[in-house]
């Protein structure tokens, strides 16, 4: 499980990447690509053609990190709202777990939790 503070915001790339890229391409394409910075400290995630595979990249204040994971059976199951129209799509931190862990968000329901109002005003 990945805890993330609520002011942490998870963007997927829709379009198909080259994941053989390391830290400053991927970072080249946050700020080509999604038209965010690098160095917001969000989360960016990215997936290859065939779904097999996708790469995090966050930066921290040590600098960036890369989580890379690639699966040996299946493929990766992206939210609805993912579709190649939108260059990106921001995702809940629990849509990551389960993407991560090879559940299908679809069929996956989440009770409805209790937010303070400044939260909800964001």
């Amino acid at each position: 499980m990945i805890l993330l503070p609520r002011s942490v915001k998870v963007y997927v790339a829709t379009s198909p990447a080259n994941l053989r890229k390391s830290f400053e391409g991927l970072s080249n394409e946050v700020r080509a690509v999604l038209a965010l910075d690098p160095l917001s400290g969000h989360v960016f995630l990215f997936l290859n053609r065939r779904r097999t595979q996708v790469k995090m990249l966050l930066f921290t204040r040590g600098g960036f990190t890369i989580v890379h994971k690639r699966l040996e059976r299946g493929r990766f199951t992206f939210p609805a709202q993912v579709v190649p129209e939108a260059t990106r799509v921001e995702i809940e931190a629990h849509e990551l777990s389960a993407l991560l862990e090879g559940l299908t968000p679809s069929t996956a329901k989440a009770a409805q939790r209790w937010t303070p109002l400044f939260a909800a005003a964001r």
